[in-house]
Order: C-alpha cells, then sequence, then structure tokens
C-alpha cells in the first residue's frame, strides 16, 4: 500500500528532505555546532512572523506555546477577557484559569468568527483588563478569526496585551506580528511550519517582556527568562528534542528560501482546490467561505451519513486519513488539513475518497 495520505489539520505530512534530515545523528547541544542552528532558526523564525521581538523554541506541543503565554505575562487574579470561537479557544481560557487568573470569557457560536465590535463592547465593560486571549486559526471549526480587526479594537479600547494561538496559522496564512500589534504569538513545529511534532514556538513584543519582569505565576520549565538568558549564549536551558530541531532548522530556511509570500499564495491555493472540490461532489462548507480557513477546511457531512463512519471508511478503503469533528460536532463534519507540504494530488485524492465513501455508503 503506498503511504497514507494524511489529511488531518496537522501533524502534517513531511517531505523525504525533511525526514532524512531528522534522522541525524545526535550532536552537543551545548557545543557551537547547536549555537549555528538555534540562532539561524530564531533570525528564521522572526522573519516569517514580521517581528524585531524576542523569539523561543520549546521541547512540548502546541498547548506549551498557550501556556508559556500565560505564565510569562499575567500573575494570578489578574482579569482577561478570552475569545472563544471552538475548541482551541476554550483551551487558551482553560490554561489561564488553571493558574489563577480572573477569565471572562465571549463564546461565538462555532462556525462563526468573533465580531470585533462585541469585543469592543465587553472590554468597555471590563476593568483593568491585562490581556486578551485569542486563537487565529480555529481549526475544530475551520474558522479564520479577523486578528489584525479584534487586535486594532482591542489596543482602541485597552492597554491589553493580545496573546495568540497561531499554532495551526503561522507560516500558512498572513500573520505579521509587530504590524498587527500582537504581543504574544505561540505556534507549533507540526503545522505549516513541515516539522515534526514536538518543538513549541513563542515570539514575545518588547510590551510582553515588560509584562514578564513583572509576572507572578509560578514557572519553571516555561520560564521563558531561562530560554532568554541561555539563548545568548547559543543554548536552550534544557535537553532539546534534537531530531526535531534539525527538521524544524530545515523546514524554516526552505520558507525563507521559497519567500514567505509565496508560501502564503500555495496555501491560499491548496485551500480553495479543497473548497472547490468539496462543492463540486455537492457538500457544505461549515464555515462561511469568507471566514473560512486557509490551513483546514471543515465541510457538513450530509444528514444521511455517519461523519465518524466516512473518516473510517475513506481510511480503510481509499488510504486517505480525513479529520473528524470535535466535541459538539463529532460525527458531523469532517476536516481537511492543506497546511505545510500540500500537493495539489494531494487534495484531489482527498476529495475523490470523500465522493467514493459517499457512494458506498449509500450504496
Amino acid at each position: 500500500m503506498s503511504d497514507l495520505n494524511l489529511r488531518i489539520p496537522g501533524p502534517v505530512p513531511l517531505p523525504e528532505d525533511v525526514l532524512e534530515v531528522g534522522g541525524r545523528q545526535m550532536i552537543n547541544h551545548r557545543g557551537p555546532e547547536f549555537a549555528d542552528i538555534i540562532n539561524r532558526m530564531t533570525t528564521n523564525f522572526k522573519t516569517v512572523l514580521g517581528t524585531q521581538g524576542r523569539a523561543y523554541f520549546l521541547t512540548a506541543s502546541g498547548t506549551g506555546s498557550m501556556e508559556a503565554a500565560i505564565v510569562n505575562t499575567l500573575s494570578p487574579g489578574d482579569r482577561i477577557l478570552s475569545i472563544s470561537i471552538g475548541s482551541f479557544g476554550n483551551r487558551f481560557g482553560d490554561i489561564a484559569e488553571a493558574f489563577g487568573v480572573e477569565v471572562t470569557r465571549i463564546e461565538f457560536e462555532w462556525g462563526k468568527a468573533a465580531d470585533p465590535e462585541r469585543v469592543r463592547e465587553e472590554i468597555r465593560s471590563m476593568q483593568d483588563c491585562a490581556a486578551v486571549v485569542v486563537t487565529h486559526n480555529e481549526s475544530s471549526t475551520g474558522v479564520m478569526n479577523p486578528i489584525d480587526d479584534l487586535s486594532r479594537v482591542i489596543h482602541d479600547e485597552s492597554d491589553a496585551l493580545v496573546l495568540v494561538d497561531a499554532v495551526s496559522s503561522a507560516a500558512g496564512v498572513p500573520l505579521p506580528m509587530d504590524d498587527w500589534g500582537l504581543d504574544v504569538v505561540g505556534t507549533a513545529s507540526q503545522k505549516s511550519w513541515v516539522a515534526p511534532p514536538g518543538i513549541a514556538m513563542v515570539a514575545m513584543s518588547d510590551r510582553a517582556w515588560k509584562a514578564h519582569e513583572n509576572s507572578k505565576i509560578p514557572k519553571y520549565y516555561f520560564d521563558i527568562d531561562q530560554y532568554e538568558k541561555f539563548l545568548q549564549m547559543g543554548q536552550p536551558p534544557f535537553t532539546p528534542a534534537l531530531s526535531i530541531i534539525y527538521a524544524l532548522d530545515h523546514s524554516l530556511q526552505a520558507i525563507i528560501d521559497e519567500g514567505i509570500e509565496e508560501v502564503l499564495i500555495r496555501h491560499a491555493a491548496r485551500a480553495q482546490q479543497t473548497r472547490d472540490g468539496a462543492k463540486r461532489i455537492g457538500l457544505e462548507l461549515f464555515p462561511d467561505q469568507s471566514i473560512a480557513s486557509d490551513t483546514v477546511t471543515a465541510i457538513r457531512v450530509p444528514d444521511d451519513i455517519d461523519g465518524k463512519v466516512l473518516v473510517s471508511h475513506a481510511r480503510d478503503v481509499y488510504n486517505v486519513e480525513l479529520g473528524g469533528g470535535q466535541e459538539k460536532l463529532a460525527g458531523k463534519i469532517i476536516r481537511i488539513g492543506h497546511m505545510g507540504w500540500v500537493l495539489p494530488e494531494h487534495i484531489d485524492e482527498s476529495i475523490d475518497a470523500v465522493e467514493k465513501t459517499l457512494a458506498d455508503l449509500r450504496a
């Protein structure tokens, strides 16, 4: 059987060159070769995000980048606003609450984007809002939040920090961190960065760094001060996942070499191909196309079909691994990931598998 066509919204499949690099022999993570790697990665990561701020690599999942954003900028008892349009937006608020932060939640219907004017009203009603936490790309619903508009409203109405979960958006859609006034951006290696899972990536503005100096949430492994001090020596504070570092370094350089604008154009093209393919076989997108993600497409499952059976049949019979719905959307939608290394034929094969599976299940 040929390789599985992995079309879940991360971890993404990897091309042969990335797999080969990841298989290199280990090195001294306190030596000069690692220093060259981490310095190059830091420069390239900041270039892709369009930031002059600080950037760090943590051996952790994408959720680790979200926790790092919270524990390094806030203190117990701080008031924050959590904007949620799905499962991962809820998670960001949950993390803050776990560390004693006072969270006001504003939740939007799953399949919809956050309304900046509703956010404006909520911020005006709050006192001393220290931060706003928000997911850029909600992969559970296939919706892209208008982060630039939301950030503008937040800055117009408060001095709150803007903490962004960009796990499934960064390097796949526009996210000019400094131009949009974002204070912390957290992302992860296994998405549009085309690397294995295991490295959380965090970028911080000067405002966020100043907040870090006053943050009183207990922290150790995610204490960004340790990462900053060791980065100055070209080292990590703790033993890193070297194989993933090798792969991520390679992929970051590939993004720089291709050019971020070309990378974004490619992602947009694959997203449109997926949406057009779904419509061609008579399916309906879950969100409105105006807010549809360019890294994962959510598609409504027809009423006469069990989405869980659709996903398993496409995998078992047609060798295509689709993403299913999560939580309240389980069995109701399917998700097709198209971030990172995606060829047009990957999408064509996925749409073909869905069409054939629907026919099989209705036979």
